[in-house]
């Protein structure tokens, strides 16, 4: 049982002004892991201050002092790796045969670009009789989702610290643990008091504080859509920026002139990692009609072959969902495919599993497009399979989403499928498998949001831009 009974302000672990614990559960027992203390807005307004008291100090350090912290961090992160990962997998569910390499060792690497990137605060543009600096925003408040959670923290406080911004950190009640060790890793490298805080407690309560808080300069979110409209509502009447990473129903396009087997087997993967927990996820399969029934033997033999089981089992390929209620959704989701005509290839259940929240991965074929498992965000192991006739109507099923977060194409040469990546409207776009980039920018289009995260791009969000003219 790890239990934490105060919150991390202005520098030190303070006793909360919210009353009452929140228990973390394991999503593979269904038992108690954890307690974290349930932040009241009292807490915000404490955090917020102290980080708009030290934000004239960090914002005036060099950036040569700012990425020396960036690595002092990195360090700590490295050096507890394990401990960071076996946190994220008790909390999540995601096996340890990917937590570590997605979920601890990638944000690692992407924080550790930043350390480089803070020089690019000193660089004074000339244009004419004008000088353009680069100025950090100000007060930043951080809401973090589940499903991802210390990739998408340090994907906001990375760039964040390089820029010189203070921040206010609230984690998802599902997934709140690993934020607490990294509050001890950032207390340990002695960052300046004020520069980060943590508040942990509900959404409705801390997140939309912090959102509409006068004192907040900016508001990054990481969630559904939903939830991120009722972010940026409340952001609204202070004009604050809002950068927003929101939903997906990503296609991957697959071409009849492709490798069908490595293509298809790409595909099942990349939705089930995580149990289909992820933002980016390509849940909508676009196959060609000449193909389609091979295609679904492949995924169909791919995906029974899929071990899912306990997550601390290094053999098992998925684990459960994060909780009950996305469980409950992620079934309602699969009986609704079935009452819509789709024809389930397999899963559909609890995998045999009498503990823990499981969802056996999930294929449907004969799917069409305008059914609500193709149009929704199901955030579960459910795998769409669709058939095209040609590729203007592939491209056509593609960009028929109200997402535009992620998307990939498998086709037969490079330049085929680049002709088709530039003329789908998401993101981001991989082909022929291609692996993600901390140095490319990332983020959506349409109802997936707006704003960039990682790279150089991901620093811009945490910038204000001033003209001097002499």
């Amino acid at each position: 049982m790890r239990e934490y009974a105060r919150l991390y302000i202005d520098g030190a672990w303070q006793v909360p002004s919210g009353q009452g614990m929140a228990e973390v559960i394991d999503p593979a027992t269904e038992q108690a892991i954890g307690r974290v203390p349930l932040g009241a807005e009292a807490d915000v307004e404490r955090a917020v201050m102290a980080a708009r008291r030290a934000f004239d100090g960090w914002s005036r350090t060099p950036s040569s002092v700012r990425a020396g912290y960036i690595r002092a961090l990195v360090a700590q992160l490295k050096n507890r790796a394990a401990q960071m990962a076996e946190v994220i997998t008790d909390e999540l569910g995601m096996p340890v045969q990917w937590c570590q390499a997605v979920q601890v060792e990638g944000p690692i690497a992407g924080l550790e670009q930043y350390a480089e990137l803070a020089g690019l605060m000193d660089e004074v543009r000339e244009v004419g009789n004008s000088l353009v600096y680069r100025e950090a925003v100000g007060v930043c408040a951080f809401i973090n989702p589940w499903n991802y959670p210390l990739h998408q923290m340090i994907g906001k406080l990375a760039p964040a610290l390089a820029a010189g911004c203070t921040v206010v950190v609230k984690p998802s009640q599902e997934t709140p643990l690993h934020a607490f060790v990294l509050a001890e890793m950032i207390d340990a490298i002695g960052l300046p008091a004020g520069v980060f805080n943590l508040v942990s407690g509900p959404g409705a309560k801390v997140g939309e504080a912090l959102a509409r808080h006068p004192q907040v300069d900016m508001v990054s979110f990481t969630g559904s859509t939903g939830a991120g409209v009722r972010v940026a509502q409340a952001a609204a009447p202070t004009v604050k920026r809002v950068c927003l990473e929101l939903g997906g129903k990503s296609p991957l396009l697959i071409t009849a002139d492709a490798d069908l087997h490595a293509a298809v087997r790409y595909g099942v993967q990349d939705v089930m990692i995580n149990s289909g927990q992820t933002c980016t996820a390509l849940t909508r399969m676009l196959l060609p009609a000449s193909r389609y029934a091979e295609a679904l033997e492949i995924a169909e033999a791919e995906t029974r072959a899929l071990v899912m089981g306990d997550p601390r089992d290094p053999a098992s390929f998925l684990g459960p969902m994060c909780s009950a209620g996305q469980r409950r959704t992620v079934l309602d989701y699969i009986r609704q495919g079935q009452e819509e005509g789709a024809r389930l290839l397999c899963g559909g259940d609890h995998g045999g599993f009498e503990r823990g929240f499981y969802v056996a991965p999930t294929l449907f074929a004969d799917v069409d497009n305008r059914m609500r498992i193709a149009q929704e965000e199901i955030f579960g192991p459910v795998l769409c399979l669709i058939p095209y006739a040609d590729e203007a109507q592939a491209l056509a099923l593609a960009n028929d989403s109200p997402f535009g977060l992620s998307s990939a194409v498998w086709a037969g040469s490079r330049e085929h499928g680049l002709a088709l990546a530039r003329q789908i409207r998401a993101g981001q776009c991989f082909i022929n498998g291609g692996g993600f980039n901390y140095r490319a920018p990332f983020g959506g289009y349409k109802q997936s949001g707006n704003g960039r995260e990682w790279g150089e791009e991901g620093l811009a969000e945490f910038v204000e831009v001033k003209a001097v003219q002499c």
